[in-house]
């Protein structure tokens, strides 16, 4: 038996991870310091013709990487809805590297499927939903929407008498989907996975802030029939707008629709007593999806998806074969049967690790916390002569655009994204709203504080500034 020096290898990985993470608050947050080229040369090459030794490699890829690493976890990265990691969620993601088991079967990974187990009950307590809802660990919030709107699929092709698992879609019941025109791509690229096809979609009309229309969506059940999934949202990707879920439910379920909610960071409104209000209703739908490695702050990747139909959630997901050891009725849940893959990482470990830590009152903390400091860089940024706050400030989501004294308010706003990202104080990424130009700020990260904000706010006017005068 093979008996490697784990020691030093790992004592070089250890090492250069926590000159990192200690370097985050001086490092600037782009990635400039090497382009792909200078990058693909520093790590690529031919294959080596022999081995090399375990503790060289990993001191080589550090140093090799290090130049193109974007400071992701820095409190002053504002782009897409990354969260960082806390200490409690990263230690636990280096065990489940070092554990290496694959929690697809409960008989494979026994203390992998009591931890998910555990996780995915508390996830439901902590987000408000009804006490019977099925869970998977996925990706992220593209595959928990496929994994939703899979089980929805099924749900209303089994109330015609269509086993589409079985027969297809050929001949099949057309599924229409109801969705607001601001809704996220992963839901048309759900679609196009499943068959469905995004010809299925029928866009209802939303208010100046990207909210479905609750009237809208009535007239369009008024004209058309047949099996509906309406995907709503809890956390618009551009302003964090929240669909009147209540509304959205009981017209949907008034026609025997499914109600799906993409809530891949709002949902987590929902942890919060002061937050909660915000998206009100949203325990009345039939599927959610959240990502924890956004607003809970887990290492990726962590997406999570929930469904109020356990059998359809398995009907939709599950698989038997002769060679997998798979439980019985009653005993340990096989995760297997609620997710799309056979193989897959122990994500419950990290997620669990982070519940433990914060508890319900710090996941509510954490919540208030990045939506509050959102709401700093609105204030502090709406004086500004010629920055606009595009929307009033709900979640954790600021949506602004740059006036330029020659009236190329689009042009300007694109320099100015441009010079904060090459500036390296904080990096923040562009949109397209309502046919004009405008950055977005997403506030997700636990180590983002008051500091970063108002050095962030300096660094912006600053760009602001330099490019209305170039």
């Amino acid at each position: 038996m093979l008996h490697p020096d784990w020691q030093a290898t790992l004592s070089v990985a250890h090492r250069h991870s926590l000159d990192f993470l200690n370097g985050l608050p001086d490092r600037p947050v782009h990635a400039a310091n090497a382009d792909h080229r200078q990058l693909m040369d520093a790590l690529g090459g031919p294959i080596p013709e022999g081995p090399t030794d375990a503790s060289e490699v990993i001191e080589s890829l550090a140093l090799g990487a290090e130049p193109g690493l974007v400071a992701t976890p820095s409190g002053r990265f504002f782009g897409f809805v990354i969260g960082g990691s806390t200490p409690a969620a990263l230690a636990a993601d280096w065990l489940t590297g070092v554990w290496d088991q694959n929690a697809g079967l409960a008989v494979a990974a026994p203390a992998a499927s009591a931890v998910e187990e555990v996780a995915g009950s508390w996830l439901v307590d902590i987000l408000g939903l009804p006490s019977q809802v099925s869970f998977g660990l996925v990706t992220g919030a593209q595959m928990a929407n496929f994994t939703a709107l899979a089980a929805a699929r099924h749900q209303l092709l089994a109330d015609l008498g269509w086993p589409v698992e079985e027969a297809g879609l050929f001949g099949a019941p057309r599924i229409r989907v109801l969705a607001g025109s601001s809704r996220h791509d992963s839901i048309d690229r759900a679609l196009r996975f499943l068959g469905l096809g995004t010809e299925a979609v029928v866009e209802i009309g939303t208010d100046a802030a990207g909210r479905m229309r609750p009237d809208d969506l009535a007239a369009e059940f008024s004209r058309n029939g047949g099996p509906t999934i309406v995907c709503a949202q809890a956390g618009g990707v551009n302003g964090g707008s929240v669909d009147p879920l209540t509304e959205i439910c009981t017209a949907t379920h008034e026609r025997g629709g499914w109600v799906h909610v993409d809530g891949a960071f709002g949902l987590w409104a929902a942890a919060s007593p002061r937050l909660r209000d915000q998206v009100e209703g949203v325990e009345l739908a039939d599927s959610w999806t959240t990502d924890a490695h956004k607003m809970l702050n887990v290492p990726y990747d962590s997406g999570l998806v929930f469904c109020a139909h356990p059998d359809a959630h398995r009907a939709a997901m599950q698989v038997r074969a002769a060679y997998l050891v798979q439980a019985e009725e009653g005993g340990p849940r096989e995760a297997l049967d609620y997710n799309p893959e056979f193989s897959r990482r122990a994500r419950g470990f990290v997620v669990y690790a982070a519940l433990r830590a914060l508890g319900r009152s710090g996941v509510a903390d954490l919540v208030e916390q990045r939506c509050a400091l959102a709401a700093r860089f609105a204030s502090l940024l709406a004086p500004v002569e010629g920055v606009e706050v595009i929307q009033p400030v709900t979640l954790n989501q600021v949506m602004v655009r740059f006036h330029s004294p020659d009236g190329d308010h689009d042009a300007h706003t694109r320099r100015v994204i441009q010079a904060i990202q090459d500036d390296g104080t904080c990096w923040m990424s562009g949109t397209v709203w309502q046919d004009q130009a405008a950055m977005r700020i997403s506030v997700a990260n636990w180590s983002t504080d008051e500091s970063d904000v108002d050095r962030s706010v300096e660094a912006i006017i600053r760009c602001h500034s330099a490019a209305a005068l170039a």
